[in-house]
């Protein structure tokens, strides 16, 4: 009996202590800021909408870099050998363009830069079921210049240069153009336009067989080739 009695009265006491742990109120019946934990904030579903957002934000950014800023290309073809070789990937630039565009004027490369441009289909016909090809060729004639192709050499002419110049000779690309230039050629290249020609000059279909490119076709200039990693190089 003795015993049980002692346990009782020791559960007695054990009761007593936990409920002195219970916060009391203050005079005023109020529970003081110290008195009551606030329930801990979730944040589980911050980290679910921060996905959620940088997964539709991606290919809007992916979107906006190709198309006003820089875009990869790989080369489909021989008509820039040695230069460039075929399926090496490139970056071209898309600022210049972008900001030609902005400012509504023609966005004009300069002498000696390979650029990459839409060139549409040849015939009417084709132009309906296919879209523009993307070629990539080197600028070799400006506006208001007369570029003449004649026994395997091509001269511009100038104002600067009225007796003419061959800018394979002066440009400091020459290295990996072929030495000779087929065709026969003399054209003013348009207001808005420009004269191009591939560094195999053997084997391109340039501004020598379709003519020269209006500035909205141009797509950008190239700066770099990222592969194979072997030939990386800036341009």
């Amino acid at each position: 009996m003795g015993a049980h009695f002692r346990e009782v009265r020791y559960s007695v006491r054990l009761n007593m202590e936990q409920l002195n742990t219970i916060p009391q109120p203050s005079s005023n019946g109020y529970y003081s800021d110290s008195e009551i934990e606030s329930p801990e904030p979730k944040e589980g579903w911050k980290s679910v909408l921060s996905t959620i957002l940088i997964i539709l934000a991606a290919p809007a950014i992916a979107f906006l870099l190709t198309t006003f800023v820089f875009q990869s290309y790989e080369v489909d073809g021989e008509s820039m050998e040695t230069t460039l070789q075929h399926e090496d990937r490139l970056i071209v630039l898309k600022t210049g363009k972008t900001w030609a565009n902005i400012t509504n004027e023609d966005y004009l490369p300069k002498r000696g830069e390979i650029i990459v441009f839409e060139q549409a289909s040849a015939s009417p016909e084709q132009q309906e079921d296919e879209k523009p090809r993307q070629l990539i060729k080197r600028v070799i004639g400006l506006p208001g210049e007369r570029v003449v192709v004649k026994d395997g050499v091509i001269t511009v002419y100038n104002d600067e240069f009225p007796q003419g110049f061959n800018p394979d000779e002066v440009g400091d690309y020459n290295e990996g153009v072929a030495e000779m230039t087929p065709q026969s050629v003399d054209i003013t290249v348009p207001e808005g336009e420009v004269f191009v020609c591939g560094d195999n000059r053997t084997n391109s279909s340039d501004s020598r067989s379709f003519g020269t490119v209006p500035a909205k076709d141009i797509m950008g200039n190239l700066v770099l080739r990222i592969y194979p990693f072997s030939k990386f190089d800036k341009f």
